[in-house]
């Protein structure tokens, strides 16, 4: 596996995390009313959204280099 594809599934894998952690703490805090679990939650949100912008600029500055 090259550098540049686990770096792909390592952005994609994160993703998944911020995704996923943020609809918990955002779930979460619809049952608690806990602030932080709201400031947690969006802000892990934000970040997915960075982290999918940031892949597909790594995808186009990298678009001519092979995947092996």
């Amino acid at each position: 596996m090259s550098l540049k594809s686990f770096h792909i599934f390592f952005v994609i894998v994160s993703v998944l995390c911020c995704l996923g952690f943020g609809l918990w703490a955002l779930r979460d805090f619809m049952e608690t009313g806990g602030e932080t679990n709201l400031f947690l939650g969006s802000a892990s949100l934000v970040c997915s959204v960075v982290l999918v912008f940031y892949g597909i600029w790594f995808l186009k500055k990298l678009r001519g280099w092979s995947y092996l």
